[in-house]
């Protein structure tokens, strides 16, 4: 996984260094000059822009010039702080203008339809956040150093940055403040059938759909049982649920239907409550009550955060006590009914602040989701795109999760791993509108390629 430090903490491991910092800047500028070689697939006739700001990011831009000089690459250095009125024609422009800790106004100056390499970030994005100012340039490449930043992943950072490269320069630390999951992790996460497996063993409950909302139960039981469930059964209260054909189909009342579903809950691994559910105050109590007494661990999405939140205890109440593993699946909506205001830029202190307040594993979705849980290091899952803001997609992250947690995995990496297939799978799916179900199909062929040996 790549490790992922705030810009202040990266300021921290800077000063702590006992490198030589004359050391660093040549270590970073030699990997500025590689990555602009590979862009611009060769040296021969090449001209260069190195635009250069006062502190270590120009540094590390002027070093790359040299670099590239030295392989017979034509180089023009600007000073940031007095740009020509006329920039000279060049095949690249390096952006060392200004790094991590920049925050101001600096317009990047119009440099058409040449190509930019951005050293550490593109000027203008903020590296907390990724939240990019109106001149922030659009890189096609980024080298960054040590470790990534918030500002890579989130929010404008993907689309500014380009293609991300991570550099070691030799700034030793002994943790992350996040880590970027890949698929050799999730690949190590997942379990194995064990030889003397049977079928109650990976069994998941869910509880979802309402009439008319039936379909929720159905994508969350099917995303379950291709995620390695080996046995689910589903309730959609008051009505048969949409069952898929391997699926039990538990009929429970529409009212107080918390007792039927807690009777034999102690056979499940996991449960998946709230999808479609609907949010009438008897639902709500009969969510709470599952919440309360549930003895496995569980995963509660759509309308049973609705219920955690619409009740005089809130939230927190309700959890807190859980001895066994809680996630909670909230979009940016949901995050807002949990906690009275909508996640901030910071998406990484936003999580971890509902999973410290909680207790839970919270799943904040987002373009970059973030998994946060109380004494893990939190996790950021970039695998998906904007297809995934979709109705239904959801009700299959909620049934993957539960499926990794019947199976064992800890809360914090199900989450992520949920996230990361879910990701995967939408990846696959090759029309411009995704459905659901498209999803669900693509289950199957995800999971073999994490699993095969030679991946």
């Amino acid at each position: 996984m790549i490790q992922v430090v705030t810009p202040q903490h990266m300021q921290a491991i800077d000063d702590a260094s006992e490198v030589p910092l004359d050391e660093l800047v040549a270590r970073a500028g030699a990997a500025v000059a590689r990555a602009a070689i590979s862009e611009l697939g060769g040296t021969y006739g090449r001209r260069v822009l190195v635009v250069a700001g006062p502190g270590n990011n120009g540094a590390d831009g002027r070093v790359a010039a040299t670099r590239l000089r030295d392989r017979g690459v034509r180089v023009a250095v600007v000073d940031a702080l007095d740009l020509p009125e006329r920039l000279p024609r060049a095949d690249l422009v390096i952006d060392a203008a200004f790094g991590t800790g920049f925050r101001g106004g600096w317009p990047f100056p119009d440099v058409g339809a040449t190509p930019v390499l951005a050293v550490d970030v593109p000027t203008g994005l903020d590296a907390a956040t990724g939240v990019a100012g109106p001149s922030t340039p659009h890189a096609v490449r980024t080298v960054t150093f040590q470790a990534a930043k918030p500002g890579h992943v989130f929010a404008d950072g993907p689309a500014r940055c380009g293609d991300l490269e991570v550099v070691d320069i030799g700034l030793g630390f002994d943790r992350a403040d996040a880590l970027l999951v890949d698929a050799a992790a999730v690949r190590h996460w997942l379990p194995r059938r064990p030889t003397d497996a049977h079928k109650w063993r990976e069994a998941v409950r869910v509880v979802a759909g309402t009439p008319g909302m039936t379909g929720a139960g159905n994508l969350a039981t099917t995303a379950a049982q291709r995620a390695g469930a080996s046995l689910v059964a589903v309730s959609s209260p008051g009505v048969d649920a949409d069952a898929p054909v391997e699926a039990l189909d538990r009929r429970v009342p529409g009212f107080d239907w918390y007792s039927a579903v807690l009777d034999d809950l102690h056979r499940f691994r996991s449960l998946v409550i709230g999808p479609g559910l609907g949010r009438e105050e008897h639902t709500v109590a009969s969510v709470l009550r599952c919440v309360e007494d549930a003895v496995v661990p569980m995963v509660i999405d759509g309308d049973g955060l609705f219920a955690l939140a619409w009740n005089d205890a809130g939230s927190p109440a309700v959890l807190v006590d859980r001895e066994v593993p809680t996630v909670l699946t909230p979009h940016d909506g949901e995050y807002g009914l949990l906690t009275g205001r909508r996640p901030d830029d910071d998406r990484l202190a936003a999580a971890t602040s509902l999973a410290d307040t909680t207790g839970a594993t919270v799943l904040l979705k987002g373009p970059a989701t973030v998994v946060a849980t109380p004494g893990e290091v939190p996790l950021i899952v970039d695998a998906g795109d904007e297809r995934l803001a979709t109705a239904g997609t959801g009700d299959v992250l909620a049934g993957i999760i539960g499926a990794l947690l019947a199976r064992q995995m800890p809360a914090h990496r199900a989450a992520a791993a949920g996230a990361f297939v879910h990701g995967l799978a939408v990846q696959r799916c090759a029309s411009v509108g995704v459905i659901a179900g498209d999803l669900v199909e693509q289950l199957p062929a995800v999971f073999t390629d994490l699993l095969a040996t030679d991946a």
